[in-house]
């Protein structure tokens, strides 16, 4: 395991998981939300965001958190030797991302940008979660799969496999 991608809806525990993983491997952790929005929370630009996510793909050993724009998802997805899907049911994300933004009010959630807004990207990923059955797909996965043959993959699909994941990490 050298270059990791982890993926999936917003507040599925990607963050978290990602992190245990960076300290029991010694892998560096990047979070995509810390190269495509800059502090405060604004976009960079489209080619801003391109140039830093080649760097970092084009490096030994990764652990790359996030999906940023289609186009660099499945780079990475190339680029991986090893894939983690959260994909837990809606409602667990919908309750994770609540939770998130009522947490914020005592401490600032992980891989967010400085000075960023938690209320906006709450509004952010609930909108997103609306959205998602039309993009987080059987075929989407179906895909994934034959793109990544000869990779380690994990479909994480309930709440156990996740704590049973990150257990096993650590």
């Amino acid at each position: 395991m050298k270059k990791v991608a982890v993926f999936g809806k917003p507040g599925g525990g990607k963050s978290t998981l990602s992190k245990t993983l960076s300290v029991a491997t010694g892998i560096e952790l990047c979070p995509l939300d810390l190269i495509e929005y800059s502090q405060g929370g604004e976009r960079v630009s489209a080619q801003a965001y391109a140039d830093s996510h080649a760097k970092l793909i084009a490096q030994d050993r990764w652990i790359i958190e996030g999906l940023g724009t289609l186009r660099s998802f499945w780079l990475r997805v190339d680029a991986a030797d090893t894939l983690i899907y959260i994909d837990l049911p809606y409602h667990v994300h919908y309750w994770w991302v609540t939770k998130r933004l009522l947490k914020s009010c005592f401490i600032q959630p992980e891989g967010w940008p400085e000075g960023s807004s938690v209320l906006k990207g709450t509004l952010a990923s609930w909108k997103y979660l609306r959205l998602s059955p039309k993009f987080w797909t059987t075929e989407l996965f179906s895909e994934i799969e034959l793109r990544a043959k000869g990779k380690v993959i994990h479909r994480v699909t309930t709440v156990k496999q996740l704590n049973d994941l990150v257990a096993n990490i650590s």
